[in-house]
């Protein structure tokens, strides 16, 4: 049996950077009873594989740091923490804090083939400056392992100002 890009890219995470213990069955249970939506293929293959990770450094100095389950919330109260008034649609989730505020977010209302769309949330320009960045957790994996610790959709190295 011919292994899926998912399983690939897991098998990379794990060999080669910094990978959570998995997420149980009941784990996951309990996030979508708590957000109220289901984790799509990539994402549910994605936590049972690790409950988040870093990629290319330990955390705390990741670039990449996709959360674990827990720490997954609705990205107006990431990214404006004690704002009375919501920002942004209360559909998009945090996925990948990039440190500093900034965040890729899931879009979990239009979804692609069945899964989440992945958007740069940058936080000076939250909410009107969101824009797409993979078509899903395998794409953004799959662009994010090659990228040498880069952010691969912008034209710049992390540390640097935008």
């Amino acid at each position: 049996m011919t292994p899926t890009n998912m399983q690939r890219l897991l098998a990379e995470l794990s060999a080669r950077h910094f990978p959570n213990p998995p997420a149980t069955p009941a784990q996951l249970a309990a996030f979508e009873l708590r957000v109220g939506w289901k984790l799509d293929e990539d994402l549910r293959a994605f936590y049972l594989h690790c409950d988040g990770a870093t990629l290319f450094k330990p955390f705390p100095d990741a670039n990449y740091h996709l959360l674990p389950l827990e720490q997954i919330r609705r990205a107006f109260v990431a990214m404006r923490p004690g704002d009375d008034a919501p920002f942004g649609s209360a559909s998009w989730y945090t996925l990948v804090d990039l440190q500093d505020s900034d965040y890729v977010i899931l879009d979990i209302t239009h979804p692609v083939n069945g899964r989440y769309p992945l958007l740069d949330a940058y936080h000076e320009t939250f909410p009107e400056g969101v824009r797409p960045v993979a078509a899903s957790l395998s794409d953004f994996l799959e662009k994010a392992l090659t990228s040498d610790d880069s952010y691969f959709w912008l034209n710049f190295t992390p540390g640097r100002s935008r």
